[in-house]
């Protein structure tokens, strides 16, 4: 038969079983916080993947040098994906920078050196405006008629912020390397030709356009 438990014993074995059960709230609680460490430190330090959007860049070889332009395909990314197409295709290559027009922009992407217009071989797209991009000096946009949705495959460079044109065109690109260049090209003589005004006399030639990956 047990013995009996004194008052005394009994208070002994109820502490002991309190710290019993502090100890092991203690220690889930240090589990927990390695858990949640390793997790955040994980998610902090993982590589990217292909799920995440990846803003690549343009070179646009020129005879006048090398513009290199960030495209922002993660704001804009019917336009940019226009753009891209077009690149690939190998389509800006050989056309000129057919408008100049010094501290405001120039233009290309769709005329031959004999200013014969080159057919484009996508539909117009939409006029697809976000209000982060605007037209800050070395900005890239479409260019289009007077209806909105009708730009193809011609864009221009800003020389000198634009703001009057904001809302207006589709920024989709900023120029990170060649400014010079593009001021060279803003500055080159111009004269009208073929009823069009604004063209360079010695023609300023799009060798090509490459994306990186």
């Amino acid at each position: 038969m047990p013995e009996k438990i004194t008052k005394r014993e009994q208070r002994i074995i109820e502490k002991q079983k309190k710290m019993q059960k502090i100890k092991k709230i203690v220690i889930c609680a240090v589990i927990i916080c390695i858990v949640v460490s390793i997790s955040v430190y994980a998610y902090i330090t993982k590589p990217e993947t292909k799920t995440e959007k990846h803003n690549r860049t343009a070179i646009i070889e020129t005879s006048m040098g090398t513009i290199k332009i960030k495209l922002y395909e993660d704001k804009v990314p019917i336009t940019t994906a226009n753009f891209i197409k077009y690149a690939n295709d190998g389509f800006y290559n050989g056309t000129i920078f057919h408008r100049v027009i010094d501290n405001f922009m120039i233009q290309g992407g769709g005329f031959y050196p004999n200013l014969t217009q080159k057919t484009p071989t996508y539909p117009p797209i939409n006029l697809e405006i976000n209000s982060e991009l605007i037209h800050v000096d070395g900005a890239v946009a479409m260019a289009r008629t007077s209806d909105p949705n009708s730009a193809t495959s011609q864009f221009y460079i800003c020389d000198g912020a634009q703001p009057s044109l904001d809302g207006n065109y589709a920024v989709f690109a900023q120029v990170i390397e060649g400014m010079d260049v593009v001021r060279n090209i803003a500055s080159v003589q111009t004269h009208t030709e073929n009823g069009m005004n604004d063209v360079p006399v010695d023609d300023v030639i799009i060798i090509s356009v490459t994306i990186s990956e």
